[in-house]
């Protein structure tokens, strides 16, 4: 009993101060709700940009992983289109040498010098393959050029974009017969010239080897003809053509196997040293 004596004061205080903080409560109870409901206020109206901020991060990031993305699909779809391309040409390629009477020989492009007059491309087939000086290139467009040197593993082309560079043509509609040079205008735009004026020709018109000089076998495609003008000076035609075959995209090609006719060659150097 002495003990609890001792205690029981402490014991009543704390229950009178528990007693007190519940009315305390209750009384203020409206208070607190104010109080409480103006934080939650305050809290909205902070927490609002620091959301934007988050938003702003996760969009940054977003964004720049489908940039990488995009990056990634472009190039794998340029090389896809690139395979396309490099397919379509290598089956023209192989359609043209099944239905050629004149045996190809396949050869790569492996370097270009179109930028001057005296523009070059080197092949790689030699001597060692079959080439020899003065055979055609051709790929599965038309005309390219023609050998003018070769080494055991490589070739030089003279393409017909060159100052030098002469083919004896004639109008695949009409047979009329001419000379293709280079103006040296335009990389792709050929000119054909001695063709009287009697001859009929019209943009559109298809120009082909004659086959008439010997150096060339004859239907091999040139180009198109896109105007046509009056010779100065003459009774002839000046007839400008796009050639069909883009140097500057050449990758691939064929040399044809196709040699002069010696009989021919013989009658023409005798007739040279008659005259």
């Amino acid at each position: 009993m002495q003990r609890f004596a001792d205690v029981q004061d402490y014991i009543l205080t704390a229950f009178i101060l528990v007693f007190a903080i519940g009315l305390m409560v209750n009384r203020h109870d409206g208070g607190l709700q104010n109080i409480r409901k103006a934080s939650v206020t305050i809290l909205s109206y902070l927490e609002q940009p620091l959301s934007n901020i988050r938003i702003y991060r996760q969009a940054v990031s977003t964004n720049n992983y489908l940039h990488r993305q995009n990056i990634l699909l472009q190039d794998e779809l340029s090389r896809l289109r690139s395979a396309e391309q490099q397919n379509r040409v290598l089956r023209s390629l192989l359609d043209l040498r099944e239905e050629s009477a004149v045996p190809l020989i396949p050869v790569r492009v492996v370097a270009k010098d179109l930028t001057t007059m005296n523009s070059s491309i080197t092949v790689n087939a030699g001597s060692d393959h079959g080439v020899k000086v003065g055979m055609p290139v051709i790929n599965s467009d038309g005309l390219v050029g023609q050998v003018i040197i070769t080494t055991r593993k490589f070739s030089q082309v003279l393409p017909y974009s060159n100052s030098m560079f002469r083919v004896s043509a004639q109008i695949q509609e009409n047979r009329a017969y001419g000379i293709i040079s280079w103006p040296a205008s335009s990389p792709h735009e050929l000119l054909m010239q001695y063709v009287p004026e009697t001859v009929t020709v019209e943009p559109g018109h298809v120009i082909q080897t004659s086959g008439a000089s010997n150096q060339f076998p004859e239907g091999i495609p040139i180009g198109e003809v896109t105007r046509i003008e009056q010779g100065i000076g003459t009774q002839t035609l000046t007839i400008y053509l796009n050639a069909y075959v883009d140097l500057n995209s050449l990758a691939e090609a064929f040399i044809m196997e196709f040699e002069p006719d010696t009989a021919i060659t013989n009658l023409v150097n005798e007739q040279n040293e008659l005259f």
